[in-house]
């Protein structure tokens, strides 16, 4: 099995939309998926299967009221059941991190994710080294409390070579028509 990531582009959003809709009970209207790819373009990326079908993708953006600390957040990740654990969470998030860290100067990355979601959870602490900052009471629609959390990008300030991060040999990740 081949995937591609790449950065997002205004033709995906119905895909990305769709993609949301199978896999997340938090779902936004297209509008909000078109504020994010005109206003951060660079940031949000897809997975692509050998027949260019998206089979999960990262929504992210900077946080607008942060100058003096520019940071960024992951406003939604989502993977398809038939494509989890290949890595592509993984992939999806360390390129939008990246691209927060070369593109705005980002010193940090923060998401929210619902208490119950245990592989979420797994996900952001174990391989990604989020932690949590703070629990947000009833931050969902559904009444639903969240964790807020932050993952320090100085590695991504650090890195030079991009292929450090490739250690899944069947992702090819495309960043040049990014940033």
């Amino acid at each position: 099995m081949s995937i591609n990531i790449r950065c997002a582009n205004p033709n995906d959003l119905l895909n990305i939309q769709h993609c949301n809709l199978q896999c997340l009970p938090e779902n936004y209207q297209m509008k909000y998926y078109l504020y994010h790819a005109l206003s951060w373009p660079q940031l949000s990326y897809v997975a692509e299967d050998e027949r260019n079908q998206i089979v999960g993708y990262v929504l992210a953006k900077m946080e607008e009221d942060c100058e003096d600390n520019p940071h960024g957040h992951i406003t939604s990740l989502a993977v398809k059941r038939s494509h989890r654990r290949l890595g592509i969470a993984q992939k999806l998030m360390n390129q939008a991190s990246r691209a927060m860290v070369e593109c705005f100067k980002a010193k940090y990355v923060s998401l929210h994710v619902r208490r119950s979601n245990r592989a979420a959870l797994n996900l952001y602490t174990n391989s990604l080294d989020f932690e949590v900052s703070e629990i947000e009471p009833k931050y969902y629609a559904d009444g639903e409390d969240a964790y807020a959390m932050k993952r320090d990008l100085k590695s991504f300030k650090e890195e030079k070579d991009t292929s450090s991060d490739n250690c899944y040999s069947n992702i090819t990740i495309k960043n040049d028509e990014c940033c």
